[in-house]
């Protein structure tokens, strides 16, 4: 304004241009949980790669070829489904892994290429396989596998193998166990661990897969679990002895065990059964069938419960159980008896 002492400025009115956003600039919002991948099923004996296809956030269930036990072929690989899974909870635990764990594994696949276990000779998987110049029908075979891994419990596998072969010897089928009295049954599968009570399992389970099932056995973990005698890990077993198909690792006392000196969980488990789900949550899957008899005859021969023999372990400089129990200072031997070995 004139004649003032100072002059006031106009106000000026200041105009932003705002210009669209163009949608390609802008980062594409993503899940921060990945998708699960189902892993592509093929038929037992193929030689198509088993690479995982992605496909949508929901697997498919895939009815799945069941191969007869002992034929040879590669096993079938089965994923449990668990409805109450956290996606978020599997995401975050499956990206943990153990410090070193391939050449911890590689090491003990060398370790067991040399040594001979018990678990590979007398096996429970060894009476899928018959041997004999008797034709047996495939139902019986996986009948053998089902009580051969109901006898194995707090058992040693060479008191085991025996009693089979008594077993056999009378007349192991569903209908002959049935027939047989308690007693009799009961002096055939002595000195088995808690042979009284398997005495009544067996002939329970027998009359259960007669009247259920024609004679054979289920052929799911679910129908597994509901015979008397039959826990996760035999179930899980006989899935993969028996029917040939892969739906979890058999934990028992010895992965239980090496598990935890190897640092294989996150955190020490107190049982098997979280033994079992903490491996699974980071062991990839074309291991599990591999991972139970390879560290059971590692644990029988080697990393046994008492003083393990750690001068002869390959994974001796990498081990974080080095150290923290007292060991066998004796070297193993090439020929190595049986009654030296833990069952």
């Amino acid at each position: 304004m004139m004649g003032t002492s100072s002059a006031i400025l106009p106000q000026t009115e200041v105009k932003i241009n705002v210009e669209p956003v163009d949608d390609d600039t802008m980062p594409e919002l993503t899940s921060s949980v990945p998708e699960k991948t189902p892993i592509k099923r093929e038929p037992a004996g193929t030689d198509h790669c088993t690479m995982p296809e992605l496909t949508s956030s929901v697997p498919e269930k895939t009815p799945i070829k069941r191969e007869p036990a002992g034929t040879g072929h590669s096993p079938i690989k089965r994923e449990l489904e668990n409805d109450n899974t956290d996606d978020s909870t599997v995401a975050k635990e499956s990206k943990w892994e153990p410090k070193n764990w391939r050449q911890t594994m590689e090491n003990i696949r060398e370790m067991r290429r040399a040594i001979l276990a018990p678990v590979d000779t007398m096996g429970c998987d060894q009476f899928a396989q018959d041997q004999g110049a008797t034709e047996v029908p495939e139902r019986v075979k996986r009948y053998h596998c089902l009580v051969s891994l109901v006898l194995s419990s707090q058992t040693k596998d060479q008191a085991n193998h025996e009693c089979m072969l008594r077993l056999k010897k009378h007349g192991l089928t569903p209908e002959s166990i049935v027939a047989t009295d308690s007693a009799v049954l009961q002096k055939l599968i002595y000195p088995v661990g808690f042979y009284k009570n398997k005495t009544r399992f067996i002939k329970e389970m027998s009359q259960i897969l007669i009247d259920q099932y024609g004679g054979d056995i289920p052929n799911s973990i679910e129908g597994l679990l509901k015979l008397p005698g039959v826990g996760k890990k035999m179930a899980h077993l006989c899935m993969r002895s028996a029917w040939n198909i892969v739906t979890g690792i058999g934990v028992d006392t010895h992965v239980h065990r090496i598990a935890n000196w190897l640092e294989w969980v996150p955190k020490e488990t107190k049982n098997p059964e979280k033994t079992r789900q903490a491996l699974e949550k980071w062991l990839p899957y074309e291991l599990w069938d591999e991972v139970n008899h390879l560290l059971v005859g590692f644990g029988q021969t080697i990393c046994t419960t008492r003083f393990p023999r750690c001068n002869d372990c390959l994974n001796a400089s990498i081990c974080p159980a080095r150290g923290k129990q007292k060991i066998r200072n004796t070297p193993i031997k090439k020929k190595v008896k049986m009654e030296d070995l833990e069952f």
